[in-house]
């Protein structure tokens, strides 16, 4: 990967002897940090945090390594998942400890975390211990482990395998290597366990040659051993593990950990900014994130690239302090007054950004491929080919079974005990293997997802315009061709084809279903080809599992259809397809007329006011709460039909909905004003009033101006909805909102936000994500045009958006919902700043 001035620093140039590390440190290794606990519960130095348990095990996803025991060393979360478990190299949904407490402990600088497995009967404490060099874990046991647990208990802390890639270690004296790809040995019993790289030491170093990287480990209490858990699965880490003797009770396993630490290592400042660049009229700040022990320079320049490369100063200017936020300083570059087009770079502390564009073209490419490559690679029930490359072939044709009643499916799906169906449990359901989009890096199709994507799409026409036709689209045939112009608007096409799969659930349910969803572990932690994750022949329970006959087959790998029924669902389905009949007018006014009915019809069975039809899931405080999909879709009838009576003195009633849930449902009641009378407006007002301050107060909260998730997903979603959001109601009350929180929304997601510079859409802007949590994830690939969720923060205050390992859903996951709302927010984008060209 190019280097680009990011927060993760590469350990290269050290493997060839070069010890340099930052502007500031070049001094030889310490003997070792001294820890102190800070009043966040960690162990701190400069150099090296050691979390401990602020961030916990999922109760859905299980093990999502963000857990336990954490090492960020130099910058980077080298280890995580610190923690006592039942598997040597644990998959996703291997048992996870649950979670008790986190004391301080009786001597200084040591925390104690509670936890337990209260199925197999085995709770115990680990006590995190600063000493001279490092730290010592302990493991407490309550009582000795069950006979069961013999042999399979075991204490473990998980190493990422990117940041050991080539790089070797020492168990004991014995020299190894970490491989690029896992290569074994794995057990011949059949049980597909992955056996040790080695085993049997007292101690191991990892990466003993790298300054960076290097950790050893010392067992008092017991072997160690160093497994490669990507032999299991292709997300695992590397893992060191000693298991716990049987009998074993205090001091059951013992660790002195010694991370080498660089005597005063300073992280290098981060410059970000938006990597497509700028048009000549638009505000233009860039951000330096900032080590607090680094000696920050007061000045930045712009430089102009010429054509023989050379690089004339354009621009000088003092940064201005934007404060702390989590663990870094901030300051800001302002370079608006800069309005002449050329290629442009930002130095900074001895170090110049890769090149960026200030023209007024700069925004004219950054949507098209999100629309004419990520959708139509999402596309489920088609072949989908780009020139020699095959992204799929037709998939899921066998669409598919009934879900069983009250089960719990591992991906979060639930069944209750009533169906909603007229068919029986593993019946095949007809009519389902057509349209649709597959929601993320898993094959599964969520219906509220791709509502999302046809309503977005739908507005991104009607409100900017998405003329643009580079990939041909035939139905009859499943196949579709992308750099294929058919001289169709893609996004009419897309429209059409996620408007297929949800008439298709009407149709046969008479309401929308939740989705559907691979029915197997095995079979959902699928990786390439969609076409390939089930045999496209519809399951015949007379046949032998193996046997096929005709259209037919013996295997059960047909996906289930989860078919509650939500209020919530159908109504976000009801303005979707309305949506829908607005863009499908002209192409396919038969469909554009079905879609309506049905949205219609939907809408009107809710306004009875039919109750929850499942689980609970539906409820009044959720995003997705009937109330607030109700507003959306009475607006998008209320659009469809030019004012219409009916649904304008809808919306009148679901004012108290409107106003109690204005932030989330504000776009939408905006757009309906050239539709309203003036009171309508005038109640509105307050609203929009209210939700400035409360942005104005919340963008104080971070130096980047938009809203960043702290939650266990990152959040360019909500930054992206947020622009879209911020751009309809500046166009709707203009003397109120400006246009900075758009246009700050789309620096945010195209690199100007933490951690480092990189534009979360794949191949949009100089520098961009290339490695993502996409089908092609195996491959440490992309999909061009797909938006990562981008930057977590780890608690308690580590902002991580990880170049280089593509595993972390949370950071890396690419979804349809999401790439649509970019499309819709970078629209938008460009919309205001041609206000100011």
């Amino acid at each position: 990967m190019k280097r680009v001035v990011v927060a993760l620093l590469t350990s290269a140039s050290l493997m060839a002897g070069i010890t340099a590390v930052s502007g500031q440190s070049r001094t030889a290794p310490a003997k070792g940090p001294a820890l102190i606990v800070t009043p966040a519960e960690t162990l701190e130095a400069q150099g090296l945090s050691v979390i401990i348990d602020q961030n916990k095990f999922s109760p859905i996803f299980f093990d999502e390594k963000n857990a336990g025991i954490q090492l960020v060393l130099h910058g980077n979360r080298i280890a995580t998942d610190g923690a006592v478990r039942l598997d040597r190299t644990p998959e996703q949904w291997a048992p996870v400890p649950a979670f008790i407490s986190r004391t301080r402990g009786t001597e200084p600088n040591q925390i104690v975390v509670r936890s337990d497995y209260k199925e197999v009967d085995l709770a115990y404490s680990v006590k995190v211990t600063a000493e001279a060099g490092g730290f010592r874990i302990a493991v407490d046991l309550d009582r000795p482990l069950p006979a069961a647990l013999a042999g399979k208990a075991g204490f473990n802390l998980d190493f990422l395998p990117t940041a050991y890639f080539g790089k070797s270690y020492l168990m004991d004296a014995a020299p190894g290597l970490f491989p690029r790809h896992p290569t074994g040995p794995m057990a011949k019993d059949g049980s597909g366990d992955p056996l040790p790289m080695a085993t049997g030491g007292k101690s191991v170093t990892l990466a003993p040659e790298d300054p960076l990287t290097r950790v050893s480990i010392t067992s008092d209490a017991g072997t160690l051993s160093l497994y490669d858990a990507r032999n299991r699965a292709q997300n695992g880490w590397f893992v060191v593990r000693s298991e716990i003797a049987a009998g074993a009770k205090e001091n059951a396993v013992v660790w002195h950990v010694r991370p080498n630490v660089i005597k005063n290592w300073v992280r290098e400042p981060v410059v970000s900014f938006n990597q497509a660049g700028y048009t000549p009229g638009r505000s233009k700040v860039a951000l330096i994130e900032l080590d607090p022990n680094f000696t920050a320079p007061t000045e930045a320049e712009l430089v102009k690239l010429g054509p023989d490369g050379s690089k004339q100063s354009v621009f000088r200017a003092k940064t201005k302090p934007r404060g702390r936020w989590t663990r870094y300083a901030y300051a800001a570059f302002d370079f608006s007054s800069v309005r002449e087009p050329g290629v442009y770079a930002i130095s900074y502390a001895g170090q110049t950004t890769n090149p960026f564009r200030i023209a007024a073209d700069a925004y004219g490419r950054i949507w098209q491929t999100s629309l004419d490559t990520f959708i139509a690679e999402q596309m489920d029930h088609v072949g989908i080919r780009e020139q020699y490359r095959v992204w799929s072939a037709p998939s899921h044709l066998d669409d598919a079974r009934q879900a069983p009643p009250n089960i719990t499916h591992f991906d979060g799906y639930k069944m209750g005990p009533n169906l909603d169906s007229p068919f029986k449990a593993g019946e095949h359901i007809p009519g389902l293997a057509v349209g649709g989009f597959q929601d993320a890096g898993d094959y599964d199709i969520q219906t509220p997802e791709n509502a999302s994507v046809v309503r977005d799409l739908v507005w991104a026409r009607e409100l900017f315009g998405l003329d643009w036709d580079e990939t041909s689209v035939d139905e009859a045939a499943r196949a579709v061709e992308i750099r294929k112009p058919d001289g169709v608007e893609d996004a009419v096409q897309q429209i059409r084809h996620g408007t297929l799969q949800l008439l298709a659930q009407y149709k046969v349910f008479g309401h929308a279903i939740v989705g559907i969803v691979d029915p197997a572990l095995r079979q959902y932690a699928h990786l390439g080809d969609a076409g390939s994750q089930t045999d496209n022949l519809v399951y015949n329970p007379k046949l032998k599992a193996t046997e096929r006959k005709g259209d037919g087959s013996g295997a059960q790998d047909d996906r289930w259809a989860f078919t509650t029924n939500f209020p919530a669902n159908n109504l976000a389905v009801a303005g979707a397809l309305a949506g829908a009949s607005r863009a499908l007018r002209e192409s396919d006014p038969a469909m554009a007329a079905e879609s309506l009915a049905a949205a219609k019809a939907l809408w009107t069975k809710e306004q009875a006011g039919v109750k929850d039809g499942g689980d609970g899931r539906d409820d009044s405080s959720s995003r997705r709460s009937p109330e607030m999909a109700n507003v959306v879709a009475t607006v998008e009838l209320l659009i469809t039909s030019k004012g219409d009576k009916v649904y304008a003195d809808r919306l009148r009633t679901l004012m108290p909905v409107i106003q109690q849930h204005f932030e989330w449902v504000g776009s939408a009641a905006v757009r309906a004003i050239p539709l309203m009378d003036p009171a309508y407006r005038a109640q509105l007002l307050p609203l929009v009033q209210a939700l400035k301050t409360k942005v104005d107060q919340d963008m104080t909260k971070n130096p980047f101006g938009v809203p960043i998730s702290d939650g266990s997903w990152a959040g360019s979603n909500q930054v992206v909805s947020f622009g879209t959001t911020m751009y309809l109601m500046h166009k709707a009350f203009p003397e109120l909102i400006g246009t900075e929180h758009t246009l700050a929304a789309l620096d945010y997601v195209l690199g100007r936000h933490p951690a480092n510079n990189l534009s979360l859409v794949s191949t949009v802007g100089t520098a961009s994500k290339l490695i993502g949590y996409g089908h092609n994830r195996a491959d440490y690939s992309f999909i061009p045009g797909g938006m990562v969720p981008g930057v977590l923060i780890v608690k308690p205050d580590f902002p991580e958006a990880k170049p280089d390992w593509p595993f972390l859903w949370f950071e890396n996951e690419y979804t349809v919902s999401t790439t649509s709302a970019y499309i819709l927010a970078a629209r938008a984008a460009m919309a205001t700043a041609a206000e100011t060209p």
